[in-house]
């Protein structure tokens, strides 16, 4: 060959190869600084279905379990050890600890507000001594994959408000659900389950009601909403096929219906058609996939003894847990398990004892179940109310009894799994429980960081609605990145 040949644009062979060579280690420099963009020029995508084609940073977690406490856990009675309100029990809480914060109208007219010590003893656990009440003997066996946030607070008093207020970033209702915004963003990641699914337990025959527009998809596309399952033969209502239509039937009949729409897509609005020729496709292909989803059957049952004698019940906490376990594990996105009855305003300590016998072991056997599956490291599980209780007695304090009031200012929440420090303790309250010390974290922080975790900016996932851009954290948050790994 004649010399010209190597030479382009006026370099020699050796220079191209060196400056080549050069280029070479500025792309993979890059690739290690911007990994998301760089995962992208590889074609890897998010879930079918979000807006977000790739996530805007690179998610610690793909799939979420939420275990509500619906009602507002004591947390002095659980998590919040504080010796000092034994020593002072009955007498009157300090002007100076309360500061003139507000009272439920439960407790505004009262005429004291007596202390209350907690009739449960509690004990250190795990490397960093996390104190944990005798309430929880399973909980406590692995503080070392949880990371407990001591200093969560909300601006809601009141149970609707505040669920509403964690649920979907904002007090009225209207707003999507979490789920349904991280549906909306990311997509499912499979296709024949919804990416929002939905687990209701009872435990007290008096729990706070809870509404469906708490995982209801507000103003995004109806296709985004949470799916509820229940537990009988029917998990999802008007999914199974009427007597005597059989499933080709059912077949011609989307295949038509969805002729017709796009005919009147003009006039009626291609958005709304979409979801809803959405929402049909998927209940067609859910009639397979629920009905293994939601089986226990095949479960072995050392796996069900692990989550307690109420595993096997249909509708209780720990036959949900384990739903739970079987829902991520095939690529459902978000579960989100509300379990009622923790609103003890009075005969907290039965009350609360058997809340505990029926949450203590289950919550604790989901995360270990989750670590031997290796499902842990890329599933985020959170546990917590909408508020906390209040450090002196709502009504009558007597020696065997006591009740709790709502308290907004402080509570305790636990997280465990991908993105977030094992045997981590996040933030301090005060001596008697009442007011934060240290690293306080709001709603939207709690909202903002768990978007984060999941690959989310919180401030850039947006949807117009009548003029506005909405998001989960409105014009709030900040991400905790104290408690991240």
């Amino acid at each position: 060959m004649e010399k010209e040949e190597y030479i382009i644009k006026g370099l020699g062979r050796r220079d191209f190869l060196g400056k080549m060579g050069m280029g070479l280690g500025s792309v993979a420099l890059w690739s290690l600084l911007n990994p998301v963009d760089a995962l992208a020029k590889t074609g890897l995508k998010g879930g079918s279905g979000g807006v977000l084609q790739m996530p805007h940073f690179v998610p610690k977690a793909k799939r979420v379990i939420y275990l509500f406490q619906s009602g507002g856990p004591a947390q002095q009675d659980l998590f919040d050890y504080k010796p000092l309100l034994r020593e002072l029990n009955g007498q009157e809480l300090p002007s100076s600890v309360r500061q003139g914060q507000r009272l439920t109208g439960m407790s505004a007219f009262q005429n004291s507000l007596p202390l209350a010590g907690s009739h449960f003893n509690f004990k250190q656990y795990g490397k960093n001594g996390m104190w944990v009440s005798d309430l929880l003997p399973h909980t406590a066996k692995i503080v070392d994959e949880l990371c407990f946030i001591r200093s969560m607070y909300t601006e809601a008093i009141n149970h609707d408000p505040a669920i509403t207020f964690f649920q979907t970033g904002s007090q009225q209702p209207g707003r999507p659900s979490i789920g349904s915004w991280l549906s909306y963003g990311l997509g499912s990641d499979n296709e024949n389950l919804p990416a929002f699914s939905v687990l209701l337990s009872r435990s007290h025959p008096f729990g706070q009601p809870l509404y469906s527009r708490l995982w209801g998809n507000g103003f995004l596309p109806s296709q985004h909403q949470g799916v509820q399952f229940r537990s009988g033969k029917d998990p999802v209502l008007y999914l199974n096929n009427p007597h005597g239509i059989t499933k080709q039937a059912r077949r011609n009949a989307l295949d038509t219906l969805e002729k017709l729409h796009t005919l009147n897509e003009d006039h009626l609005g291609a958005q709304e058609l979409n979801s809803k020729i959405s929402q049909y496709e998927m209940a067609y292909r859910m009639q397979t996939s629920v009905p293994e989803a939601m089986s226990i059957t095949k479960e072995p049952d050392y796996i069900l003894d692990m989550y307690g004698p109420e595993a096997r019940i249909p509708g209780t906490y720990a036959y949900n847990c384990v739903l739970a376990r079987r829902l991520v594990e095939r690529d459902v996105k978000f579960v989100q398990l509300y379990h009622q009855g923790w609103d003890q305003h009075g005969n907290l300590p039965t009350d609360i004892q058997r809340q505990c016998k029926s949450t203590d072991q289950p919550s604790a056997a989901l995360i270990l179940d989750l670590k031997q599956r290796g499902l842990l490291e890329d599933t985020l599980v959170i546990w917590g109310g909408e508020f906390g209780r209040t450090s002196y007695s709502q009504g009558r304090l007597t020696k065997e009894n006591y009740g709790r009031d709502h308290h907004p200012r402080c509570f305790t929440m636990w997280m465990a799994g991908a993105g977030v420090k094992p045997g981590y303790i996040h933030g301090q309250t005060d001596d008697f429980g009442y007011n934060i010390t240290e690293n306080p974290v709001h709603v939207h922080d709690f909202q903002a960081t768990l978007m984060y975790l999941l690959g989310i900016d919180h401030e850039r996932l947006t949807y117009k609605f009548q003029g506005r851009r909405f998001r989960l954290t409105d014009v709030h948050g900040s991400i905790v990145n104290d408690i991240l790994s």
